[in-house]
């Protein structure tokens, strides 16, 4: 009886500024049948550290947040705060 462990990662690409979210799910198997699933999500934003997130993530963060797409959000962002 044998308990392994394994992650699954499923990502969204949200436009228009290629937001990417995911979902990392957790697998427990015993035996080679699975026992157990939990979830969690994330998002990470154009010019965020993803250093830290799975290969896949990091991949597609590389091919999609060109430095046109990491200003288009920065300017969104900048536009949306509230004024005094």
């Amino acid at each position: 009886m044998a308990f392994t462990e394994k992650k699954e990662h499923k990502l969204e690409i949200i436009p228009p500024y290629q937001i990417i979210q995911c979902r990392e799910a957790n697998i427990v198997e015993k035996d080679g049948t699975e026992v157990g699933r939990t979830y969690h999500r994330h998002v990470r934003v154009p010019g965020e550290d993803v250093s830290g997130d799975c290969a896949e993530l990091q991949a597609v963060a590389t091919a999609l947040w060109t430095a046109d797409v990491i200003k288009a959000y920065e300017d969104a962002q900048a536009a949306n705060q509230p004024t005094n």
